[in-house]
């Protein structure tokens, strides 16, 4: 199963949204700035994710996107299909005519991964994604500071 870049980066701009919205839309400009992604690939994907319900454009000095929804109502699984990429580990596309008008033998269980991974990316919300990452990123700080502290413990015995 591969998911190929456009989902990826779809996912990827609208965790960014979320994260930098703080109650105003925020620029295609900024969210490509930040990510790396291309400004003329984001305006293809926004203009399918605002046609799937994802975000709305907000017109005028100020103006840029915003979330439809609140994050926690936002899943990834959504994302994915709003931007038209398929969650298939087929080679198909599901159509079951891998040999010709048959399905091939392994046919079914690459369907059913197929289910498996939409299943769970249809678990998963925006807000999970970043609640997840506030979490790294307060662990990680605690263990930068419990390095410091230990540094800093060194230090001062080194100095007896």
């Amino acid at each position: 199963m591969r998911l190929t870049t456009k989902g990826r980066y779809a996912v990827t701009a609208m965790l960014d949204l979320a994260c930098h919205a703080d109650g105003r839309p925020v620029t295609l400009t900024d969210i490509a700035k930040r990510q790396a992604i291309s400004l003329s690939y984001l305006e293809q994907l926004f203009a399918r994710l605002r046609r799937g319900g994802m975000v709305e454009g907000v017109r005028g000095p100020g103006g840029g996107y915003q979330l439809s929804k609140d994050a926690s109502e936002i899943n990834i699984a959504e994302i994915v299909a709003a931007v038209d990429e398929a969650i298939d580990s087929t080679r198909c596309g599901g159509k079951a005519n891998c040999r010709g008008a048959e399905p091939c033998l392994t046919h079914e269980l690459w369907m059913g991964l197929s289910e498996q991974i939409r299943q769970y990316l249809s678990t998963i919300t925006l807000a999970d994604v970043l609640q997840q990452r506030s979490a790294r990123g307060a662990e990680s700080a605690a263990n930068r500071h419990e390095q410091h502290v230990e540094v800093t413990a060194r230090v001062a015995l080194d100095f007896r």
